[in-house]
């Protein structure tokens, strides 16, 4: 069985999201919830709050719990529509802050 969780438009750069994600792929989801817990970085909440998420899909579909990992972590840049802010720049001129926003798609499968 497939349990699956996402958080689109994420305030947190992909970049950065990405190196957490890289980090609970392939692991245990108690171990990658264990590992998040104790993880100084600022995508280790958000990331555990969706695996926490995708361990409650599967409980309500009546998946083992113990047996779930996480299978599948990515994350993808989100459009920045929300925090358009403009900074002055030189000779008159403007450009676009751009903050990061991501969709992070968490999916857990159970090993046989």
């Amino acid at each position: 069985m497939v349990s699956k969780a996402s958080a689109r438009f994420s305030r947190i750069a992909p970049r950065k999201a990405r190196m957490i994600a890289d980090l609970v792929r392939g692991r245990d989801a108690a171990e990658a919830i264990q590992l998040l817990s104790f993880t100084q970085k600022s995508g280790a909440p958000i990331l555990r709050k969706i695996i926490e998420s995708a361990v409650a899909n599967a409980r309500q579909g009546g998946a083992d719990v113990d047996s779930l990992f996480v299978s599948k972590a990515a994350v993808d840049k989100a459009p920045n529509k929300f925090n358009r802010r403009w900074r002055p720049r030189a000779m008159g001129r403007a450009t676009r802050v751009t903050k990061g926003v991501s969709h992070i798609v968490i999916e857990l499968s159970e090993r046989k």
